[in-house]
């Protein structure tokens, strides 16, 4: 896994890349391959915004979260990815397998 952070308006200070890293790790566990994530940290006034572009099997997923607090930013960044991930891979299974969609199904 390899993780590039940037920061505007903010350090990245070891706590907070090991934090990072840390969270990222959920991410990990729905791959096989290696996989790229860059994420950039900012500061404006009292917000707190955290992007992040993950590459992996082909795919490139983007999420962003705002929060008043750094690590709650990066908390909800990590979750939202998560789900963008496990929505991905259902889908891509439910092709692959030649079933209907789940929302499809339910009519």
């Amino acid at each position: 896994m390899n993780v590039t952070l940037t920061g505007k308006h903010v350090d990245i200070t070891p706590a907070i890349r090991e934090y990072v890293v840390e969270k990222m790790g959920r991410i990990k566990r729905h791959f096989d391959q290696p996989i790229s994530i860059n994420m950039v940290l900012s500061v404006e006034k009292l917000t707190h915004h955290v992007e992040a572009n993950v590459s992996a099997n082909g795919r490139n997923l983007f999420a962003e979260s705002t929060h008043s607090d750094m690590y709650a930013a990066i908390d909800e960044l990590a979750h939202t990815l998560d789900r963008q991930i496990i929505r991905n891979k259902e889908k891509q299974h439910d092709q692959r397998n030649g079933q209907p969609l789940k929302h499809l199904s339910a009519e």
